[in-house]
């Protein structure tokens, strides 16, 4: 076939993510070509399992993977060409109480999402799979619309639907290099001919990260093998369920009247260290039977026939994996028109559909069609720039695809990467770090005689008393908190006001020393950025937000500056450190330390000014986000320790505390405090969250999102944020479901304990199809659903503590 000269979206790879991105992009109307450098499947799809399952911790992804179902329900009708998709339901085994818990609680958030998951005794499941043995099988969950699908099949009734509507898709067409220009994107070339293209769309599996990092973007994924066997044919159904044998690391699905079984074992072997061999198409590695030794161990007395039926092959194939277990999609942040699709943890059969049509309409139209953050390549940063980092905290996320997902769970692996100046002081002082984004930060601190680490349960942890004394001590004196890792940028120009007007929803036209609370919206009126700007100057403004946002609210803010403004944006992470001070004994121990007047006359609530301490030059920001008077002080970083210090010896006798960041999220709950990614974001505006407030509606200033809001306020609200309590005994996590009137309407986007008011918290939205309002909420009666339980609980729309702010702003 002879090559374009040009394409409006080239897509490289012909493995089923390339395939759905094109069908789907064709569907649209869209002009495409793909381009793949050997066959069709012929990277890592060909020799997938073809499990599909539904539910994941994200409601949008667990939409995403139902689109998948859906869409190959139908896809054999359209093009004609078999599939190999059966939905035969999915079974997931609980052998110890502790994994009794998790499935009933994934029970929960199944029933959340629109899920019909059912809880099994061990009898009802094996009827459902009669060859397993159920000696130590507490119970079982099953989910009827869960199935399995032939890869190879499924990828190549995708290339003909793309095909039939207008794609092009070309075999055997390799591509060579991305062509870029001063940083922007031309095409690529490949052994014919150059191609230009205005978009470009990279799913080349794991062949994807080194061809990024050819126009610099980062794409941390690398390869693992995975192996699975197939067995002979010894009568097993057609019909059987899947089934997924957590507590034994293994997973089974009939193939041929045989059965196919693999898994994740805990010390997976990375493959391609120094590179992927070429060619490497329809390729296996070879079979590694010692290593899959310890999988048959625990799978034969699960299915005891096993130890007779031969084995017709043990496949070895490579897959890419990333560092967080879930795959990558997205506009690269690097590079403008370069998106991903890529590094999909083994389940980019039951990811393919849905993934495909989200990044076809990320492609399309700028914008996925919901809230994809879990998967958004903006969520990574700094130390996913280091392949060797990526690959060790990779294999520590291959080995616990199947361990139990323990509530706060922290990574081991690839620590302490990201420092502050005070992590070794710190650390001497009883701290027990978790990370986020490669920061070590505190999350609580041990006292003597308690085990400084994380031990996990889905009860009460052992940190839960050490919170509270945080907690407390917070409420009734003053705690201060290392929060160093905060993303901070500087937006500077004479056009940064103009620019930071278009970008934010609140007013930044203020005088110079105001803090500016504001979110920054989609076209949709969704919240993209939640975060704190700092006029510094005229010309200059401070901007502050969530560590693990960094790279997110950065390009979205620089994407967003309106072309022709003279406004630069820098990132000074790393420069500054950050010590955070609350409490009502916080201004009592700043006084000690500063000659400069901080009453609350010379500062009020969201000024910031500069002070000075110990012989250094202090940004002190009067704002909190724990619901008590405080300041965040910025400062250079070779300032810390002793900036630190100053503040210990002169809290001593105020009875200050170091705290940690589990402590900042129970007493944002008590506070009503909104968090980025959990409560709001993208799918959610400001007037469904409670923060219209900082919506500058009122004035004549245009502001990206504006026309949304306007819309929504004329035509009515279909969801509210509220917050729920429940008796302390209950264990509130998020996603548990929400219940008004005995119908279901939502579920918790967090949840926690409130140690003021010895109650669980619960933020989540209630929604409906007709409009609502606050009445509407508040008239409800509630119930929970918390592991299959239902608990009453109660609701309101205003803060549970301080809900006049008096505290705050005294």
């Amino acid at each position: 076939m002879t090559l374009p000269p040009s394409a409006k979206t080239l897509i490289i790879g012909g493995g089923i993510i390339g395939c759905s991105t094109a069908y789907h992009l064709a569907q649209m109307g869209e002009e495409v070509l793909l381009l793949e450098k050997a066959a069709l499947t012929s990277g890592s799809t060909w020799h997938a399992a073809g499990l599909v399952g539904q539910l994941r911790s994200n409601a949008n992804i667990t939409q995403l993977l139902g689109y998948s179902i859906d869409l190959y329900d139908k896809l054999e009708a359209e093009t004609g060409l078999a599939t190999g998709w059966k939905m035969n339901g999915g079974l997931r085994l609980a052998c110890n109480e502790e994994r009794w818990t998790e499935v009933k609680r994934q029970s929960t958030t199944a029933h959340s999402f629109g899920l019909d998951m059912q809880l099994l005794t061990p009898q009802e499941a094996q009827a459902l799979w009669p060859l397993m043995d159920i000696s130590d099988v507490v119970g079982a969950a099953f989910l009827p619309t869960d199935g399995q699908a032939s890869p190879s099949d499924i990828t190549q009734a995708l290339a003909r639907g793309a095909r039939a509507k207008g794609a092009v898709l070309i075999e055997n067409m390799p591509v060579t290099k991305i062509l870029s220009e001063k940083g922007k994107l031309i095409g690529v070339r490949t052994p014919q001919g150059d191609i230009s293209c205005e978009k470009l769309v990279l799913c080349c599996g794991q062949w994807t990260r080194e061809l990024a990092k050819e126009i610099g973007v980062t794409v941390p994924l690398v390869s693992v093998e995975h192996q699975y066997m197939v067995t002979e044919a010894f009568g097993v159904p057609k019909d059987l369920p899947t089934l997924r044998d957590p507590d034994r690391l293994t997973y089974y699905k009939e193939e041929v009247g045989g059965l196919v079984m693999g898994g994740y074992e805990p010390n997976g072997i990375p493959w391609a260290k120094d590179g992927i061999p070429d060619p490497f198409d329809f390729q296996l590695l070879e079979s590694n039977f010692d290593h899959f030794e310890q999988l048959m161990e625990l799978s034969l007395p699960r299915v005891p026939k096993l130890e007779t039926v031969g084995v017709k092959q043990l496949i070895n194939g490579p897959e890419s994996f990333t560092p967080d277990g879930n795959f990558i999609l997205g506009e690269a942040p690097e590079m403008a028109n370069v998106f991903i699709g890529a590094g999909f943890n083994a389940f980019g059969i039951a990811s393919g559909g849905g993934a495909g049509m989200a990044l076809a309409e990320w492609v399309a139209k700028g914008a996925p069609p919901y809230d994809l953050w879990p998967v958004d390549i903006r969520r990574f940063g700094r130390p996913h720039t280091d392949t060797d980092w990526v690959r060790t905290r990779t294999l520590e996320a291959y080995g616990k695809h199947y361990t139990m997902a323990w509530p706060s769970e922290e990574h081991e692996s690839g620590r302490p990467c990201r420092r502050s100046p005070l992590y070794d002081r710190l650390k001497s002082e009883g701290a027990v770090f978790g990370e986020k984004l490669g920061w070590e930060r505190p999350n609580w601190f041990a006292e003597k005689g308690e085990e400084p680490r994380d031990i996990y349960t889905f009860e009460r942890p052992n940190w839960h008393e050490a919170v509270g004394r945080e907690h407390k001590a917070a409420r009734d004196a003053a705690v201060l908190f290392d929060q160093s890792s905060f993303a901070k940028f500087i937006l500077q120009g004479p056009d940064a006001e103009a620019a930071l007007q278009w970008i934010a929803a609140n007013r930044v036209d203020k005088p110079v020393g105001s803090i500016i609370y504001t979110q920054m919206l989609n076209d949709k009126g969704g919240i993209e950025c939640d975060l704190t700007c700092v006029r510094t100057g005229h010309d200059s403004y401070y901007i502050i937000t969530g560590t693990g946002f960094a790279t997110h609210d950065f390009d979205w803010i620089r994407r967003n500056i309106p072309e022709g403004l003279n406004a630069q944006l820098v990132d000074v992470t790393s420069s500054n450190a950050v010590l955070s001070l609350f409490g009502p004994k916080a201004r009592d121990i700043l006084s000690k330390v500063t000659r400069d007047d901080i009453s609350n006359e010379a500062q009020p609530f969201a000024t910031s000014q500069q002070i000075g301490i110990a012989g250094c030059p202090i940004l002190a920001l009067r704002i909190t986000y724990v619901g008590e008077l405080g300041w965040e002080l910025h400062l250079p970083t070779e300032y810390a320790q002793t900036v630190y210090d100053a503040l210990h010896r002169a809290g001593a006798s105020h009875g200050l505390r170091n705290a940690g960041y589990r402590a900042i999220e129970t007493l944002r709950l008590e506070k009503g405090y909104r968090a980025w990614s959990a409560d709001i974001g993208p799918d959610h505006t400001p007037d469904e969250a409670g923060l219209g407030w900082a919506v500058k509606i009122k004035s004549s200033i245009p502001f990206k999102g504006r026309e949304a809001v306007v819309n929504q306020r004329k035509n009515g609200l279909h969801k509210i944020l509220a917050t729920f309590t429940t008796d302390g005994d209950t264990i509130l996590s998020g996603r548990e479901t929400i219940y008004r009137n005995g119908e279901r309407c939502g579920w918790l986007s967090s949840g926690g304990y409130g140690h003021t008011l010895e109650r669980s918290i619960g933020m989540g939205y209630v929604r409906a199809t007709e409009p609502i309002d606050k009445d509407y909420v508040l008239k409800g009666t509630y119930e929970l659903e918390v592991a299959t339980k239902r608990v009453p609980a109660e609701v309101t729309l205003s803060p549970l503590y301080d809900p006049k702010m008096e505290k705050v702003r005294s």
